[in-house]
C-alpha cells in the first residue's frame, strides 16, 4: 500500500483485503443484466457508425 492513501498501487482490484472502502459488489437480475447488454450494444453500434463515417470522410479526401 502507498503511504499516502489508503488504496493499493493495483487501484484496488487486487484480493489483499485493504479495501475496506470501496463500493460493495452489485447483483444484477438477468432482466438488470439484458437491460445493461442492450444499451451497452447500441453504444457499441453507435461507435461503428462513427468509426465508418470518419473512414469514408477519410478515403474521400485521400
Amino acid at each position: 500500500m502507498d503511504a499516502n492513501n489508503s488504496t493499493c498501487a493495483c487501484g484496488g482490484s487486487c484480493s489483499c483485503g485493504g479495501h475496506a472502502d470501496a463500493e460493495p459488489e452489485v447483483f444484477l437480475t438477468s432482466e438488470e443484466y439484458i437491460q445493461r447488454l442492450e444499451a451497452y450494444l447500441e453504444d457499441l453500434k453507435a461507435e461503428i457508425k462513427a468509426v465508418e463515417a470518419e473512414l469514408a470522410g477519410l478515403r474521400q479526401t485521400s
